[in-house]
């Protein structure tokens, strides 16, 4: 089944054209049809008031129900009014939310969509598919029943304890408070548990042994710096050892669940078929084609980017292999190109510490060809992937939300000083001295950093908290592109070869994914996808093999979104000529915050009518 956003209606103003004509009955009818226009404009105009204002007060109540539902979402957003509450994750609470998502489904089909201005129109577009998203997560796709790695309560308890948004004692009152449900947390976790699959149940085993640091000794810590009263602090520390408790007792759980389950090979199987597949990528992605056909687009994609990668190859052999003939070859010649480029990299001990210093240096990059505006009043923390977090992704971006914009974004990287000499070797040959740089633009300046402290400042708090993950990692994988086009590396080829490199990995991660969850195909035939295809390192391929077995749909994001945000960007020059400009494109496109590319450009081009008939 397809799913698609509500088709957005362009604003179309009223004019009358008053004819200078002698005639004056002419010139009476021409007054009289200029007076009604102007009234039904003044009429539409307030209906369009009374729609908004309906839907801005529905759309509040539902937020404001939202977080009491679900308060780890709420803390993650910088909503702190129901920190001191853990949902449990039982069938009480899933039927809860059943309840919450029918019905605002029919509240909201009460308003009339043609009442509305474009930004409320697009709003309800993506209420409706979130609230259908919550019900056919529930009772379809059931991943609660599957996925223990969705129970792990140590995220927002890290970010009461770590986030400055009150004084100390405040914070650790509400710590406490929270840990009384923890016990309750993990079993219901236990109880919701059906068959895992092997993946899931393998990444929740580590992320929660990750989660015990959260209640260790940085809470201790924090505990002895505080002004508590002796009463509260013993308590505190009765409630957080019950709570290291009742995780270790689900790491147990889980690790038996493990055993019983080799022995019988009854894992659930984690690919989830063409059918869901097909379901969760019209929620999750909202593009207006198919998972399939954007399979199909990224397998032509492939052959293209091998194509320009073989001519840059033919350009840098020379340099680099004087005394040596090109392979006949394509993929050999680039695959021979890419490993002497690799050889050029950080050490382990100075991984984090390099990825820090280029950062400052993207900021004045970006300044310098004024490609968009940037808020240096935001904080933005490179640090260790905290334990809790490891096992998915080498690099990621935790962002504050809309209610705490001031609080830090913290660059996580994966810590790499303990691997194995071999093991450091490969990843390093992988991040090496030129796609760190490319993995730097996605991740921090102008990538996914610097679109969500946008995205905070944008009047649409729907926008903001629905965020649609293709528009995410769209925009994050296009500034790479638009930043060598800017000159950023002074248009070095070794700089472009490796550019094509990583964004091939966006293109096979769509390939990947769809060949994975919905064609079945196995490891090997997965390794020689990204190994021999797509030019990675062995720790790389292994590494991404892992992440397609534990997610679905996710990957094909990247380029899905890049696709969609590069078209509209042509299309916006084609509309616009030589008043075309790169920097209003970048800030207007970032202003309506995390919503879908086609959302975003009805918006815009909603906008542009406007201003052409203005």
């Amino acid at each position: 089944m397809k799913h698609t956003l509500t088709a957005l209606v362009l604003l179309m103003a009223l004019t009358a054209c008053g004819q200078d004509s002698g005639n004056k009955d002419m010139a009476g009818k021409s007054a009289e049809a200029t007076s009604s226009s102007d009234a039904q404009t003044e009429t539409g105009q307030a209906q369009q008031e009374r729609g908004d204002q309906a839907f801005a007060s529905l759309a509040d109540k539902m937020i404001r129900q939202l977080w009491e539902l679900f308060p780890s979402w709420a803390v993650r957003e910088g909503y702190y009014a129901v920190a001191d509450q853990l949902a449990v994750p039982d069938e009480q609470q899933r039927q809860r939310v059943l309840d919450f998502a029918r019905e605002y489904k029919q509240q909201f089909a009460d308003i009339d969509p043609t009442t509305l201005g474009p930004g409320e129109r697009s709003d309800l577009a993506m209420v409706n598919t979130f609230l259908d998203r919550l019900i056919w997560e529930i009772t379809e796709f059931k991943s609660y029943a599957w996925n223990p790695a969705n129970y792990n309560v140590s995220h927002a308890f890290s970010l009461i304890l770590n986030t400055d948004y009150a004084p100390l004692d405040e914070r650790l009152r509400t710590f406490s408070q929270r840990l009384q449900k923890v016990p309750a947390y993990y079993e219901a976790a236990r109880q919701s548990l059906d068959k895992p699959a092997a993946p899931q149940l393998e990444l929740a085993i580590q992320q929660n042994k990750g989660a015990l640091s959260v209640f260790g000794e940085t809470l201790d810590e924090k505990i002895a710096a505080s002004s508590l009263s002796a009463e509260e602090k013993q308590l505190l520390q009765e409630r957080a050892a019950k709570a290291r408790e009742a995780i270790e007792g689900y790491i147990a759980h889980l690790q038996e669940m493990k055993t019983d389950l080799e022995k019988t090979q009854d894992f659930r199987n984690f690919r989830i078929g063409e059918e869901l597949y097909e379901e969760k990528f019209g929620y999750d992605i909202q593009i207006g084609m198919t998972a399939q056909e954007l399979y199909q687009r990224a397998l032509a994609e492939k052959d293209r980017l091998h194509e320009k990668m073989a001519e840059l190859a033919d350009r840098l052999w020379p340099k680099y292999f004087p005394d040596r003939e090109a392979p006949e070859d394509r993929l050999e010649k680039i695959h021979a190109v890419l490993e002497k480029l690799s050889g050029q990299h950080a050490t382990k001990e100075t991984f984090k510490a390099e990825v820090e210093k280029q950062i400052p240096e993207l900021v004045a990059f970006v300044k310098e060809k004024d490609l968009l505006t940037l808020d240096e009043d935001k904080p933005l923390v490179v640090r260790t992937t905290p334990p809790y977090m490891r096992g998915f992704s080498v690099a990621s971006i935790n962002a504050p939300g809309p209610y705490d914009k001031g609080a830090n974004t913290y660059y996580n990287v994966m810590p790499i000083e303990e691997f194995s000499d071999e093991e450091a070797e490969s990843f390093l040959r992988e991040y090496n001295t030129y796609l760190m740089q490319i993995l730097n633009i996605h991740e921090a300046i102008p990538g996914h950093y610097t679109q969500l402290v946008y995205a905070n400042k944008s009047p649409s708090l729907i926008k903001s908290i629905l965020a649609n993950g293709a528009m995410i990692e769209g925009w994050a994988v296009y500034t790479e592109r638009m930043m060598l086009e800017a000159g950023y590396g002074d248009f070095s080829p070794e700089l472009w070869m490796m550019y094509y490199k990583w964004n091939l990995r966006t293109v096979i991660n769509t390939i990947l994914d769809y060949e994975i969850q919905v064609k079945g195909i196995d490891k090997e035939r997965a390794m020689d996808l990204l190994v021999n295809q797509g030019f990675q390192q062995q720790a790389e391929a292994q590494g991404k093999w892992r992440r397609a077995t534990l997610s679905q749909v996710q990957l094909t994001s990247y380029f899905a979104g890049y696709a969609d945000i590069l078209a509209l960007r042509e299309e916006m020059k084609e509309q616009l000529g030589e008043d075309f400009d790169l920097k209003e494109f970048h800030e207007k496109f970032l202003s309506y915050g995390n919503a879908p590319v086609p959302v975003i450009r009805e918006l815009m081009l909603a906008e542009l009518e406007g201003a052409g008939q203005g």
